[in-house]
């Protein structure tokens, strides 16, 4: 069925055990895959980093308190805040069109990332509405290194990469050799069991053995059901939720999955050429409701 379904890599794990690990059409475990949108969760994650650190004091500053010159543009960017960039309630503006230069297409190839995110427009008041907008993270990772002073990529590669245990190296694409930032909603590169490294240091409340990667509150915050403080139930901090069973993804084009179903101690996640015609959601979540009694088998 994997075969069949346009699937390169699809793994388990069930805490600390590797349940299953299987490779398709043509890809190896040492393969280097390419992540879409699953980026925008680790980007998320090196926030919530980054607080704990002291870099950015709050969810609740606002981001021209680190891009002031959005002041220059519109004076509204003061009320928008990075809990708004991250539950994709900014409200800025993003369409889709059949134009070759709608804003899905730029904030993909544009060579200068950081020019365009300047260029981003107010449509409505933040916090109303869930917009998903690919400007977010692209102003998410300006705000990430100029608070740090290091790239995006040293900040992934000290703090989160290497701490959580990747076995192997891994890249984030940029926009240009000239401009040399990172594609903040998409890009980052590296083998599939480092994808699910991420998914298992989320299942250990950010623990990877005696050192906390990532702050436990923030896995929980970042994970939760809540419209307290954003407008969607289905959306936190860049990770998707599966209400129905309580479990968590990170998704990714091309039907790319890092889906945590903490109930039954399960990571598990896929990555293909494309959805080879399946509801990998629904179904991910139906082999972890599978697996769960048979747990102590």
């Amino acid at each position: 069925y994997l075969e069949e379904t346009n699937t390169t890599a699809f793994i388990i794990l069930r805490g600390d055990e590797l349940l299953y690990e299987g490779y398709f059409n043509g890809s190896s475990r040492e393969a280097t895959q390419t992540s879409i949108s699953v980026a925008k969760s680790f980007a998320s994650t090196m926030v919530g980093i980054a607080i704990e650190e002291g870099f950015i004091a709050s969810l609740d500053d606002p981001v021209t308190a680190y891009i002031p010159e959005l002041l220059e543009r519109d004076p509204r960017f003061g009320e928008i805040t990075l809990r708004h960039l991250l539950t994709m309630s900014s409200g800025l503006g993003f369409h889709r069109s059949s134009s070759p230069l709608h804003d899905g297409t730029k904030t993909y190839y544009a060579p200068d990332l950081r020019a365009l995110a300047l260029e981003s427009r107010i449509e409505e008041a933040p916090g109303t509405r869930f917009l998903y907008n690919d400007y977010n993270p692209l102003l998410v990772g300006m705000v990430l290194e100029r608070a740090t002073n290091m790239s995006v990529s040293e900040y992934l590669e000290t703090r989160l990469w290497q701490p959580m245990g990747a076995e192997a190296d891994g890249s984030w694409s940029l926009d240009s050799e000239r401009s040399g930032f990172e594609k903040m909603n998409t890009g980052i590169n590296g083998r599939a069991i480092d994808f699910a490294k991420l998914g298992w240091l989320f299942l250990n409340e950010g623990r990877n053995g005696d050192r906390q990667v990532v702050p436990a509150a923030w896995v929980k915050e970042a994970t939760r059901v809540d419209t307290t403080t954003d407008p969607a139930v289905e959306y936190q901090y860049f990770w998707w939720l599966d209400q129905e069973r309580y479990a968590y993804f990170a998704e990714g084009n091309f039907c790319q999955f890092i889906y945590v179903y903490p109930d039954a101690d399960l990571v598990l996640v896929r990555l293909g050429r494309d959805c080879g015609g399946t509801y990998w959601t629904g179904l991910l979540g139906d082999i972890a409701e599978w697996i769960e009694p048979r747990l102590g088998e």
